[in-house]
């Protein structure tokens, strides 16, 4: 199959939320059968392929240097760090977890937090300075993992505590240089208002810091005063203690066992029903023949 910007872009929608969640509901996808059409997929894939097979396919293409999105480089972290250097058991990883006004890409999460923002092959370094700014306010590590290209731009933008690796092109993450752990220098007003109201009170509860009986509309004030009297490092350790239960990703564990390794990045970045689990992997055991006729 030769690359042109509407095969790849199909390519890369085949790994989006909208498919994986309607594989999940409803047991097949229309707009796989689509993205699959579209992206001429039949051409690189086995004799007799099944709907997961497709998604392997399609995964083993985009990973060729040069056509690397972003889902690639998430599916490398995953491998890399969550999957091999720690467990479901001991760590957990959040997507797109606001800092201040900007979401950071994922958050690994074991005895701190450490963040990676990705630029890969389609991005530009633009917005990448204030990204870094509003990550050292949140979290006590910061990476970058960026292709080969980016590396020397990227060392040259941000400061130098934060960590750099890169996605070579044999698929393999490589530190250039490794992060400061900088918990003393997270700001507490601002991973209060990264959390959720009910995980902000975990929080104070950790802490022994007691929220007055105020008003609902003076509560988000109230804690956000509390939490900027607190120290940094208390803040961010019981931050880390109270993501990992609240944002948990144990039940996953046995779904993440039943699919093609192509998708396990999907599987723990994308939201879906314990209930659709099943449903999922049958879809994705489906002969890819007969989810082309999927409507």
């Amino acid at each position: 199959m030769r690359p042109d910007a509407s095969n790849l872009s199909a390519l890369s929608r085949l790994f989006s939320s909208s498919v994986f969640r309607e594989l999940a509901r409803n047991g097949r996808s229309s707009l796989f059968a689509r993205l699959v059409d579209q992206a001429q997929i039949g051409e690189i894939c086995i004799t007799r392929a099944t709907v997961g097979d497709a998604f392997d396919a399609a995964f083993r293409f985009l990973r060729r240097v040069g056509q690397r999105d972003e889902y690639i480089y998430k599916s490398a972290l995953v491998r890399k760090v969550l999957l091999g250097r720690h467990s479901l058991n001991t760590a957990s990883l959040l997507n797109e977890f606001r800092a201040g006004d900007c979401k950071a890409d994922l958050v690994v999460l074991n005895g701190t937090a450490t963040v990676y923002e990705i630029k890969s092959e389609r991005d530009s370094l633009g917005r990448l300075a204030r990204q870094v700014e509003n990550y050292q306010k949140v979290f006590a590590k910061v990476y970058v993992i960026a292709s080969d290209d980016h590396v020397d731009g990227v060392l040259g933008t941000v400061p130098k505590e934060v960590g750099v690796v890169s996605l070579n092109p044999r698929f393999r993450v490589s530190t250039v240089r490794n992060a400061s752990n900088c918990v003393d220098l997270v700001c507490p007003k601002a991973i209060f208002e990264s959390l959720r109201s009910a995980e902000a009170r975990a929080v104070l509860k950790k802490l022994q810091a007691e929220v007055p009986d105020v008003p609902n509309t003076r509560l988000h004030a109230v804690m956000r005063e509390i939490f900027a009297t607190l120290q940094p490092a208390l803040v961010h350790g019981a931050m880390v203690e109270t993501l990992k239960r609240t944002r948990s990703l144990l039940p996953i564990g046995p779904l993440i066992d039943r699919l093609p390794e192509s998708l396990h990045a999907a599987a723990l970045t994308i939201d879906i029903r314990p209930a659709d689990h099943d449903r999922l992997v049958n879809a994705l055991q489906a002969q890819l023949d007969d989810a082309m006729r999927w409507t």
